[in-house]
């Protein structure tokens, strides 16, 4: 069982950004979580970890990915006893830059909840994502693959079917709907549209002024979700 709550968003900087600009990104994530009550998860490159639970009190750190195996041998496979060494709190599996079988994520999903590790697994269609439910996942990520790193986001159909597919399945299950999130607007209309959570990789890495654009889509959240309970 997670500790983080809906609303949520998620910020993965994955190789677009390296070294200190990871570091200075998760600073600004964790001061957006705390100004907006936000909670939120940074998806960090795995050699990162450790300096960026070093220098962050509110923010969720998670693993890019991780493998089933054990301790043993493994050349350069990731380890998940060394992800929670690290200081890693959860872990992202099936994003469509690292796609698992089902039968492995299956088994990877196992290995995370066996070691204490929260998992947000990627989907790329309705369908998948009820499949996925099946497994049990803490959090399931509906995203088009044809829109991951586009800059164009989903529509509001999209954002309800795949909520809807997933909590048919399993209620518990929190659904982050993304794919192309480029600024607060987009954020904005994904929540309002009923979303537990948002993220965003190149809408935050590539923007000219990051902690500007983090402080922007946090904002955004806060701001749909209060207004959607409010009616």
């Amino acid at each position: 069982m997670t500790n983080i709550k809906a609303p949520f968003f998620e910020i993965g900087p994955k190789s677009y950004l390296y070294g200190q600009d990871v570091i200075d990104l998760a600073i600004a994530a964790d001061q957006a979580s705390e100004k907006y009550d936000v909670d939120i998860i940074f998806t960090t490159p795995v050699v990162e970890i450790a300096r960026v639970k070093a220098a962050t009190k509110r923010i969720h750190v998670f693993a890019p990915h991780m493998d089933p195996l054990r301790p043993g041998r493994g050349l350069a496979d990731t380890l998940p006893e060394s992800l929670v060494a690290a200081g890693a709190e959860g872990v992202m599996l099936n994003h469509c830059e690292r796609p698992l079988g089902l039968a492995v994520l299956k088994e990877t999903i196992a290995r995370a909840k066996e070691v204490g590790l929260t998992t947000i697994v990627c989907a790329d269609s309705c369908t998948e994502a009820s499949m996925i439910a099946m497994l049990k996942p803490d959090i399931i990520v509906a995203e088009p693959t044809e829109l991951v790193g586009t800059g164009i986001s989903c529509g509001p159909e999209y954002v309800e079917a795949a909520t809807r597919a997933v909590k048919n399945i399993d209620p518990e299950i929190l659904v982050l709907t993304a794919a192309g999130i480029a600024n607060g607007t987009d954020v904005y209309n994904t929540i309002i549209a009923g979303a537990d959570a948002t993220g965003s990789s190149s809408g935050v890495a590539k923007a000219v002024d990051r902690a500007a654009m983090v402080d922007e889509m946090i904002s955004a959240v806060r701001r749909a979700w209060d207004e959607r309970h409010a009616k």
